[in-house]
């Protein structure tokens, strides 16, 4: 069926191997950028890991914190995934909030004052 426990399992591909990120590339990256973290320390992408591991990684504006319960090579299916780990993230925000903040259409140049006034109105601002 899937792969177990034989022998070490980079972090990289272990990220991308339980979807939590969509590419293997997207997760070396973050690991390189030092938004993944093993037990508490940066962790290089080729860093191995083991079951018990706490893996904590900053992704698409979500912090995700699970504990590696099962280590796979291969990608595997959603419910799969979810078996290889604990998730002990914090839940995400609701879609309104995330929608409520200000976003600029792409080519629109730097905002004005009455746009910077305004955004700051939107997130709750002295005004």
């Amino acid at each position: 069926m899937v792969a177990g426990d034989e022998g070490p399992v980079r972090v990289d591909s272990w990220i991308w191997s339980v979807r939590l990120t969509k590419t293997r590339s997207l997760a070396a990256t973050a690991c390189r950028a030092g938004h993944v973290k093993v037990n508490g320390e940066r962790a290089k992408p080729a860093q191995p890991l083991k079951t018990g591991d706490e893996v904590r990684l900053f992704h698409a504006g979500r912090e995700r914190i699970v504990v590696v319960s099962r280590l796979v090579r291969k990608r595997v299916g959603a419910p799969v995934a979810v078996e290889c780990y604990v998730d002990n993230s914090p839940p995400a925000p609701p879609r309104e909030v995330v929608a409520a903040l200000g976003v600029r259409d792409r080519g629109t140049g730097r905002p004005t004052k009455r746009d910077r006034r305004e955004m700051e109105q939107l997130r709750g601002g002295r005004h």
